[in-house]
């Protein structure tokens, strides 16, 4: 018994054909990662098998994109070269995301700084820390990883920081770092550090305007609950 191929399938099925005929918004994602991968097993069509992937990652893309070879080939039909073909489409898109940073945008609100660094830290397994340096139009001069730890924590200089803060020239900074465990509450050691961090701000006249934390879906601003 052959492999399903997608040009065995009715025209109306084909996520090729229907990309072309109907655009790509109109292609779910499993359509789309049917078509990275051209054919299924001998039991189940592309799109079939892009689906069972898909629920496999909870239907959540972000979820797939940290899937590793290993896991990606343990589907029956997914050889190394399908799998390879995922990774790097799936790598593609964040680095797309990543791109529009380097825009400098301007920071309005804690949501713009959620958009700005989900796609850098949002989804990854351990602790970073981040700073956005801003000028006096609160547009982003440049951002930087101030510090990297483990699972629950990071180790964060402020020496450093305001040391960047100064060779920027920025008159303000947003911080801002990741929760691997999804959990959005600070603790009480992320208070403190912000409350460091405001104050040698004071001192030096360089405004600290947020601690922004960050999970793959939502994020905490200490400022838009009065905790600054």
């Amino acid at each position: 018994m052959e492999k399903i191929t997608i040009k065995s399938w009715a025209l109306d099925d084909r996520p090729r054909e229907k990309l072309v005929s109907k655009g790509k918004v109109s292609l779910s994602d499993a359509e789309l990662i049917a078509i990275l991968l051209g054919s299924g097993n001998r039991q189940e069509s592309a799109v079939a098998l892009a689906k069972r992937i898909l629920q496999s990652a909870n239907g959540n893309i972000n979820q797939l994109a940290r899937f590793s070879l290993e896991k990606l080939t343990f589907f029956k039909g997914i050889g190394n070269a399908k799998a390879i073909a995922i990774i790097t489409a799936l790598e593609l898109g964040k680095r797309r995301q990543l791109e529009t940073t380097l825009e400098k945008p301007k920071v309005n609100s804690s949501k713009d700084v959620f958009n700005i660094m989900q796609p850098v830290i949002g989804d990854i397994e351990h602790e970073e820390f981040w700073v956005l340096f801003l000028n006096n139009s609160n547009k982003v001069i440049a951002k930087s990883q101030i510090s990297k730890g483990g699972l629950t924590a990071t180790i964060v200089d402020v020496r450093l920081l305001f040391k960047k803060a100064l060779e920027f020239a920025s008159v303000a900074i947003i911080v801002c770092h990741n929760h691997p465990s999804g959990k959005l509450q600070p603790s009480t050691a992320d208070k403190q550090l912000t409350q460091k961090i405001k104050k040698a701000g004071v001192t030096l006249d360089i405004k600290l305007l947020d601690h922004i934390i960050i999970t793959e879906k939502a994020y905490f601003s200490f400022s838009d609950e009065g905790s600054l």
